[in-house]
C-alpha cells in the first residue's frame, strides 16, 4: 500500500513545526486522526519516523531522509497539478517555448500575445533563457520551441527564420563618444560591460576580438541587459546589447545607444523545433504566424 499525499503532508508539517497539535491544526484534522496517519507511515515504511518527547517531536535518521523525499514528491504533484490546470477550460495543447534573453526582452512576447489572442485553445508557456540552453531543451523534449540567434549548433532539428536584432554600444549621455554609430574595434581599448560568459552575446564579442587580435577588458559581467545598462549608468564601462533593447532603458537612464556598424553585429534568430510539424498542427501554426511576424518586420525595415 502507498502512502498518500495527505499523509506525507502532515508529515512535512510536523517535521517542520515539531509539534504535533499544531500541524493538526493546519491540516484541518484532529490531533487523533494525525496521530493515525503518522504511525501508519511508519508501518508502511517500517521505520520509526520521529522521537517523541515532552518538548515536542524531532526526527530520526529514517524520518530525516523520508522529509527529503517527501518535500520532492509534494512539489512534483503540485507540478503535475500546474501542468494539467494547463489544460482546462478546453484548451486542446500546451507550447512550451524557449526564447533568448534578446528575443524575450525585444519582441518575442507581442508576437506570442498576437497568436494567443487569435487561438486561446492553445496555452503557451515561456521561459528566458540562453541560446544554447534552449537548443539543448528543444532536443531534450523539454520545450516545444527554442527561439536562437544564428550561429548555434542546430544540427538535428527543423529551423525556421525569424527576427533580426543589430547590437549597439551604450554609453552615458555624456559620454565624449559623440557620433551617430560605432565600430567594436574602437571600442577595444576601453571597459566593456556584458552578459555573463556564457552568453551567446558575450562569446561573440570575444571572439570578434580575437579576430582583431585584440584584448578586450571584460570589466563587468551581469545577467540582464538592465543590469548592464546599471553598470555604464554607474561609470563602469561601455554596454553592448542588442539595439531595441539598450534604447527601451536609455532615456530613463540617460545613456546614448550608437549601433556598431560591423556586418556581423547585424543578427538573425531562428526558430528550432525537433522535427518538421503537421500545418495545422497547434505547433504548425504559432511557427508560421511567428515566421509572418518576422517577415513582415523585414519588409518594414
Amino acid at each position: 500500500m502507498l502512502p498518500d499525499i495527505d499523509s506525507l503532508a502532515l508529515f512535512v508539517r510536523v517535521a517542520e513545526m515539531r509539534n504535533l497539535t499544531r500541524a493538526a491544526e493546519a491540516s484541518f484534522i484532529t490531533v487523533p486522526a494525525a496521530s493515525r496517519r503518522l504511525s501508519l507511515l511508519e508501518h508502511q515504511f517500517k521505520a520509526q519516523l520521529f522521537e517523541r518527547h515532552s518538548r515536542g517531536m524531532t526526527l530520526t535518521p529514517a524520518g530525516d531522509r523520508l522529509l527529503s523525499l517527501a518535500r520532492e514528491v509534494i512539489a512534483s504533484v503540485h507540478h503535475m497539478r500546474a501542468e494539467m490546470g494547463n489544460y482546462e477550460s478546453g484548451r486542446q495543447s500546451v507550447l512550451r517555448i524557449q526564447g533568448n534573453t534578446s528575443a524575450m526582452t525585444q519582441f518575442l512576447p507581442g508576437d506570442i500575445a498576437s497568436f494567443q489572442s487569435a487561438h486561446e485553445e492553445v496555452r503557451i508557456v515561456m521561459e528566458e533563457c540562453w541560446s544554447e540552453d534552449a537548443v539543448r531543451r528543444v532536443r531534450a523534449g523539454e520545450a516545444d520551441v527554442g527561439v536562437v540567434v544564428q550561429g548555434c549548433d542546430v544540427e538535428g532539428l527543423w529551423t525556421r527564420p525569424y527576427r533580426r536584432d543589430r547590437l549597439a554600444a551604450v554609453v552615458r549621455a555624456d559620454d565624449p563618444l559623440n557620433r551617430e554609430d560605432v565600430a567594436f574595434e574602437d571600442l577595444l581599448e576601453r571597459d566593456l560591460v556584458g552578459l555573463e560568459g556564457s552568453s551567446t552575446l558575450t562569446r561573440l564579442l570575444i571572439a570578434q576580438a580575437s579576430n582583431l587580435m585584440r584584448p578586450m577588458a571584460l570589466r563587468v559581467q551581469v545577467r540582464s541587459f538592465e543590469a548592464v545598462c546599471r553598470a555604464v549608468e554607474a561609470r563602469l564601462g561601455v554596454g553592448i546589447l542588442p539595439l531595441t533593447a539598450a534604447r527601451s532603458f536609455a532615456e530613463t537612464m540617460k545613456l546614448k545607444v550608437l549601433p556598431l556598424t560591423n556586418g556581423w553585429a547585424l543578427r538573425r534568430m531562428l526558430l528550432c523545433v525537433r522535427g518538421q510539424p503537421e500545418t495545422k498542427s497547434a505547433l504548425g501554426l504559432i511557427l508560421a504566424h511567428l515566421e509572418a511576424q518576422a517577415a513582415a518586420d523585414d519588409g518594414d525595415a
